[in-house]
C-alpha cells in the first residue's frame, strides 16, 4: 500500500498540530495536567514536549502560588499565527479536493483540519 494512502486514513496529529494546540490551551496561563487532558496527550509525551517547547523558548514556565503555570511567549504566538497562515493556505482547495490555488496538489482535507 503506497505509503500516501496510510497516512491519508491514519487520524494522528503531526507534531507541529500538536504544538499549535498546546499553545493554544497556553494562551492564558495553564497547569500541565489542563494541557495534558484538554490535548489528549499522555503524561510522558506531554512531558518531551514541553521540555522542548520550553528550550526553544515557545512557552515559559512560571511559578504560581506553588504551581508551575505553563504560558505562550511572544515566539510561541508568532509561530501560533503562522502555523494559522499556512493552515489557511492549504485550505484553497476545489470542490473535488484535489487542487489548490494554481492546480497544486493539496493533501486530503482531514489532514488541513485545526486540531
Amino acid at each position: 500500500m503506497n505509503s500516501w494512502i496510510k497516512d491519508v486514513t491514519s487520524k494522528r496529529r503531526d507534531k507541529l498540530c500538536i504544538i499549535a494546540e498546546i499553545l493554544e490551551i497556553a494562551k492564558n496561563g495553564t497547569l500541565k495536567t489542563q494541557i495534558m487532558y484538554k490535548a489528549n496527550l499522555s503524561f510522558a509525551q506531554l512531558s518531551e514536549y514541553l521540555k522542548y517547547m520550553l528550550k526553544i523558548r515557545l512557552l515559559d514556565k512560571l511559578d504560581a502560588t506553588g504551581k508551575e503555570v505553563y504560558i505562550v511567549t511572544e515566539k510561541g504566538l508568532d509561530f501560533l499565527q503562522r502555523h494559522s497562515e499556512l493552515t489557511e493556505l492549504l485550505k484553497g482547495e476545489n470542490e473535488n479536493g484535489t487542487n489548490g490555488k494554481n492546480g497544486v496538489k493539496l493533501p486530503p482535507q482531514n489532514l488541513l483540519k485545526k486540531t
